[in-house]
């Protein structure tokens, strides 16, 4: 191994960095300014370069396995100080989670459009193992919700930092060995966000972004409302660079990641694959350290995810990070908290409510309410169950439990939500509260049971297990009282089938394997549809012989019997018109790999990908915003090529 001493890599570091300075004047964006903060910290922070050049030393040797490697997901406690001063800039804890929930898919390459990544990429998309939550507690070890907001007299905020101290109308930072900080503002002169890169002043440390491309919802605003702006900047907090590189002229720029393509310059809007330069067989626009839309970023590649994993080994600047406790709420009672919430006996004034025992418990404090509504009603329970009436018919309510333990109390639980049955509900049991595939509630096969989607957020989850004298699978849903859509998921929590048709037609999913074990269901409303007065029929039947596509018995099909109702029905396209998503029904003749194509009304290729599709019913969204307005080919087609269709669509 050469060494090198702390004057030779200052020298190296500065040469190279002196060089991204330069070209950072020109690439410049608003996009992202974090390059103009790192040009400034060059000039003004004489220990940066230092710093800078001992971190991708680091980085170099971790690659070279130097260092041992964490093999664990790290977990990253974030911290967000909400910074405002009009209303409007007072964001919602709904707008943060939700940005919080777009860096947790993105790091861990769980985001939907993963998909989309072209075939020629695909082996490097990477799931960086890396994840965030929202900080349980605070810097003195008191609970917190991970939010702090500060009313401000400053109207706008720049890159000079000043969003980050107190005494210039920002918010002074949390430990930032122990948090990311991010700051949520508003931006002046077009800026987006920055970030500050390893090495920098602790007191400066973080993230700082525009409330408008903040999250995905709320002041989120198009074409930068899918949280992709702080994946971006927390990439640069974990020491990624452009990825066309920020040390050189057109072409001769490196983001010090192998596997990413050298490429020109950035991409902007939503290129179409391939978008070539510098003698590559395309850009890699669609990784999140270029500067395309929203809507068309969607991966980081295995050498970028080496690149900021390094960070976290033994000596990397980040290292202490992966140990803090600010995701570990405080204990605050010596007494336990309830679990295992539920509901029995529904009717349409009254239910009963249920919890797990907790030790040392004497007594419960048991309060609920109309989700509607702010106030409580609070009773007690000497034991694990408590029966309530005088409720409303087809409401929804909740209710959370607290354990109390002589002196002491515990917390209160997170609450659990059931909705009374509705005057004139003729259902068999509506289930509640069965919201999450976690509290699936378990049905019996061959069997009709009828429930209800009583509002516009509730969603049934089933639970049932097949043997292996009955191990292929048919679910109907029938007797739709509005537009219902129903999902088959494995023991793992994968989608294996979906049925999604308009209004109140009937849905059905065929799903012929040979796994055996627990397979859950999921009954939802489309678009929040919902009916409180009526209920829908569910049938969760098994069978040792396949189920037809498109039979209402079970029967034992050829293949050659499937090529055939495949050949009438594989595939329909809906909404069509369509704006921002359009959903593909596509009909397979077998568990295999579809290959789907979307064509302009020249003939030019503008979307390529391949999918999973089961034997069955499969229903896949393929979100189109990047489309322009106009009439497109969709073409499918199976993995031998026997069987391809192609559906005319219009953006609109």
């Amino acid at each position: 191994m050469k060494i090198f001493t702390k004057q030779t890599l200052l020298s190296l570091s500065v040469a190279s960095l002196l060089a991204t300075s330069l070209s950072a004047q020109h690439q410049h964006s608003s996009r992202c300014n974090a390059m103009d903060v790192f040009d400034r910290m060059l000039e003004t922070d004489p220990n940066f370069a230092l710093q800078r050049a001992n971190i991708d030393e680091h980085a170099r040797e971790f690659e070279r396995g130097q260092h041992v490697a964490e093999r664990n997901v790290i977990t990253i406690p974030v911290v967000v100080h909400v910074v405002y001063n009009t209303t409007a800039q007072n964001i919602s804890d709904a707008q943060i989670q939700s940005q919080i929930d777009v860096l947790n898919a993105d790091f861990r390459r769980l985001n939907s459009d993963r998909t989309l990544v072209p075939a020629a990429f695909a082996s490097l998309a990477a799931d960086v193992e890396i994840q965030f939550c929202m900080a349980r507690r605070d810097p003195s070890g008191n609970a917190t919700t991970g939010i702090t907001r500060t009313q401000t007299s400053v109207t706008g905020f720049s890159t000079n930092d000043g969003v980050k101290r107190a005494s210039s109308g920002g918010k002074d930072p949390w430990n930032t060995s122990q948090y990311l900080n991010m700051w949520v503002c508003n931006m002046t002169g077009g800026i987006l966000g920055y970030a500050q890169f390893p090495g920098g002043a602790a007191a400066t440390d973080g993230v700082v972004m525009g409330h408008t491309c903040f999250g995905t919802t709320g002041t989120a605003q198009a074409p930068y409302n899918r949280g992709r702006t702080a994946t971006h900047e927390v990439g640069h907090w974990l020491n990624l660079f452009h990825i066309w590189g920020d040390d050189g002229t057109s072409c001769t720029g490196s983001d010090q990641v192998t596997d990413t393509p050298n490429q020109a310059d950035e991409n902007y809007g939503c290129p179409s694959f391939p978008t070539a330069s510098c003698s590559n067989t395309s850009d890699m626009y669609m990784n999140y350290m270029d500067y395309t839309d929203d809507a068309c970023m969607y991966m980081f590649t295995t050498g970028q995810k080496t690149r900021m994993r390094a960070l976290f080994a033994a000596g990397g600047s980040r290292a202490s990070l992966a140990t803090s406790q600010g995701c570990v709420a405080p204990t605050t009672a010596s007494c336990g908290v309830a679990g295992s919430l539920s509901t029995t006996g529904l009717s349409t004034t009254g239910a009963t409510l249920n919890w797990g025992a907790v030790s040392g418990a004497t007594s419960y404090n048991v309060r609920y309410k109309a989700t509607s509504t702010t106030t409580w009603t609070t009773t007690t329970s000497t034991t694990t169950s408590r029966a309530i009436t005088g409720l409303t018919a087809g409401t929804a309510y909740e209710f959370q439990v607290q354990a109390v333990c002589g002196t002491t109390s515990g917390n209160f639980t997170v609450s659990s939500n059931f909705t009374t049955t509705a005057s004139g509900t003729t259902c068999s049991d509506v289930y509640e509260s069965n919201n999450s595939r976690t509290a699936a509630r378990a049905i019996a096969t061959n069997t009709n049971i009828t429930a209800q989607i009583g509002t516009s957020t509730d969603q049934d989850w089933f639970s049932f297990s097949t043997t292996s004298t009955a191990r292929n699978i048919r679910i109907t849903l029938t007797g739709l009282p509005a537009d219902y859509d129903v999902e088959l998921y494995n023991s793992a929590g994968t989608l294996v089938g979906s049925s999604a048709n308009g209004s109140t037609t009937s849905e059905t999913i065929n799903f012929n394997t040979t796994t055996t074990g627990t397979y859950f269901v999921r009954v939802f409303g489309y678009n929040g549809a919902f009916s409180s007065t009526a209920c829908y029929t569910l049938r969760a039947a098994t069978s040792s012989t396949n189920f037809r596509i498109g039979a209402e018995t079970e029967e034992e099909t050829t293949p050659k019997e499937i090529s055939n109702v495949v050949a009438e029905t594989a595939m329909r396209l809906y909404p069509n018109p369509a704006r921002t998503n359009i959903n593909l029904v596509y009909q397979s003749a077998d568990n295999q790999q579809i290959f789907v194509n979307m064509y302009d009304a020249l003939g030019r290729k503008v979307a390529s990908f391949n999918q999973t599709a089961y034997q069955g019913e499969n229903s896949y969204q393929i979100n189109v915003e990047m489309l322009q307005k106009g009439v497109y080919l969709m073409e499918v087609s199976d993995e031998m090529g026997v069987n391809r269709k192609i559906e005319k669509f219009i953006i609109e």
